[in-house]
């Protein structure tokens, strides 16, 4: 059974940082394509951050201020976020990805960045 199961999520103040992990189970998590997508209220879902091959790459809003990792033994990724914003305010999702048809989703974690 493909699981992928997100965590740390949090309320944060602005200039705060979190961490967050999706942690994967049920298929072989070294050759699938890595991401982080966003969903905040009203808005649609975007890409984050994400590996192509082991290259990373990020959303010119996240820059400079968020960094994806991946431990293939523990088959978890994670996404470090600094200096955040109330904008980064959103439902934090991974995604798995091999092929159209081998595409995972986890259920998503709340990240609130407010005073």
């Amino acid at each position: 059974q493909v699981q992928l199961v997100e965590s740390g999520g949090g309320l944060v103040q602005p200039g705060g940082s979190l961490r967050l992990s999706c942690r994967a189970s049920g298929f072989t998590f070294s050759r699938y394509r890595m991401s982080w997508y966003r969903q905040a209220p009203g808005k649609e879902r975007e890409l984050v951050a994400g590996f192509v091959g082991d290259s990373a790459n990020y959303a010119d809003s996240v820059k400079g201020r968020f960094t994806i990792s991946r431990d293939n033994a523990k088959n978890t990724v994670y996404l470090q976020m600094n200096s955040l914003k109330p904008e980064d305010t959103a439902v934090y999702s991974c995604n798995a990805y091999f092929t159209y048809a081998l595409n995972y989703w986890g259920q998503g974690t709340q990240v609130t960045v407010s005073s």
